[in-house]
């Protein structure tokens, strides 16, 4: 239950994909990656039909699915049910596989695709984009877009790199209608922010209407942050088909960040690219204004000195003298909250974790922050206070939208330093700043950084698709899918 309670928390609907594999060893020592006994993951299967019945009580759009692997040589592949009744299926091959789920109401979403073809890469050539109508262009392996763009799929280093023939577009380029998504592959905490989401644009909130869109294709993915897309041509939208010719291009996007620039691709290459930098920096901003800015808090000691402190726990609130509209959630991790929030402040706690991977003090030692983006709406001269374990630090807006400051419990590290070290003073603070927590209020962004419009007529191709980029300053990334031309 605290799955779906997280879960619950951070998104809107939650498609499960139960993995029903484990790591077997060999007598000789061999690491194989095979499936559970039958009787163990049926066992996991009830008790995921039992989730989606108790979410189904509850009006909460909950779908059951599962990893599908089969012998590696079609790649991975995530089904989903509408309905409750489903059941694991675990043949071989992708064909067999969809044969198998034929009248019946499912789908299967390629997953990581971009890796060696025989080896857990997608193999194009038994695609069925009625099976499977969207795939997966990005997730915690990297980006599966191409072989050679942003994002490398370098996460999971032993699948290998990433290479063409199995990516998005090489299965595009064959003349396959496959709508995107983003989505997780979070072993750890479902709707992890840092490993991508998927946006259905559905009618309302019902699984009933999700489950259209999904089908339907009328679905993006973004990297990190819910970057707000809407995009249609001809009226059409994604996932849909236009007539040839001249038609009216209609795109609407609201960042969470400044945004850098929107890329339009026609059968995968850039036809136009919409340089949002540079056009905004020197207007003058109105007496009242919107804006957005991201809270980051982690970091922390090395924990080979200090092993006490893998976790750091954050309570803290934002008030502001002007409006609160919204606070998004980037959460990685359990043990977050946001407690009270109403249009001049919220409160909240959150838990950050520490490892350290390489075992060298000058090597990563990843935290997984967390933190919010707020949208308020104000004045320049406004000031807001945010409130972190008991210290108060005024925010002024005027510089929040100068740049990025950085803030930490200095004197804490310090004594903790000197408490292990006597001896260790020295002539910089290396040690002090390195062993302390930290969060960072990064740059605001005027609503008129965050916000594009865009109208346009655009001629056309017959048989071309159409689809968006839309980077952001900060480097989040939203991947539409295509709209077609018939």
């Amino acid at each position: 239950m605290q799955w779906y309670e997280h879960a619950k928390a951070v998104m809107d609907f939650w498609p499960v994909a139960y993995y029903p594999f484990a790591i077997r060893t060999t007598p000789s020592g061999a690491a194989l990656e095979d499936l559970i006994s039958p009787d163990d993951y049926r066992a996991d299967w009830e008790l995921v039909r039992n989730l989606a019945a108790h979410a189904e009580q509850e009006g909460w759009p909950f779908f059951m699915g599962y990893e599908w692997q089969g012998d590696g040589s079609d790649g991975d592949h995530n089904v989903f049910y509408l309905h409750n009744d489903g059941e694991i299926l675990l043949p071989r091959k992708y064909l067999t596989l969809r044969d198998a789920l034929a009248g019946h109401e499912a789908i299967a979403v390629p997953h990581h695709v971009a890796y060696k073809p025989g080896s857990r890469g997608k193999n194009w050539s038994t695609h069925d984009e009625k099976f499977s109508p969207i795939a997966e262009i990005y997730s915690s392996h990297g980006s599966s877009e191409n072989d050679d763009g942003p994002i490398p799929m370098e996460r999971h280093d032993h699948m290998g790199p990433r290479i063409t023939g199995t990516c998005y577009e090489s299965g595009a380029a064959m003349g396959y209608h496959i709508s995107v998504i983003a989505s997780g592959d979070n072993h750890t905490v479902p709707g992890e922010a840092d490993h991508g989401m998927m946006c259905a644009l559905a009618e309302n909130g019902s699984k009933e209407s999700i489950w259209k869109a999904l089908r339907s294709g009328r679905t993006y993915g973004v990297s990190r942050s819910r970057i707000g897309l809407d995009f249609t041509i001809g009226g059409k939208a994604m996932g849909e088909i236009a007539p040839a010719g001249p038609q009216a291009l209609a795109i609407e996007v609201t960042g969470t960040n400044a945004i850098d620039r929107i890329e339009l691709l026609r059968d995968q290459i850039p036809e136009k690219t919409y340089v949002h930098s540079g056009s905004w920096e020197r207007t003058a901003l109105p007496g009242r204004f919107r804006f957005k800015f991201e809270v980051e808090f982690g970091w922390g000691p090395d924990l080979k000195a200090f092993p006490g402190n893998k976790t750091k726990t954050w309570t803290g609130s934002l008030q502001v003298p002007c409006t609160l509209l919204t606070v998004e959630k980037i959460w990685n991790s359990f043990g977050q909250q946001l407690n009270h929030c109403d249009s001049k402040g919220c409160e909240f706690t959150l838990t950050t974790h520490q490892t350290s991977e390489t075992g060298k003090w000058m090597g990563s030692s990843p935290t997984r922050r967390e933190g919010f983006i707020f949208e308020v709406e104000g004045t320049i001269d406004d000031v807001l206070d945010l409130t972190v374990n008991g210290k108060s630090y005024p925010l002024a807006v005027r510089d929040l939208l100068l740049g990025t400051r950085v803030f930490s419990e200095y004197e804490e590290a310090e004594a903790m330093v000197y408490a292990r070290y006597p001896d260790a003073h020295h002539y910089r603070d290396d040690l002090i700043w390195h062993s302390a927590f930290k969060f960072r209020v990064k740059r605001a962004a005027p609503e008129i950084a965050y916000r594009v419009s865009i109208h346009e007529m655009l001629d056309l191709m017959p048989g071309s698709s159409y689809r968006l980029r839309v980077w952001q300053k900060n480097g989040d990334i939203a991947w539409s899918s295509p709209v077609y031309c018939e």
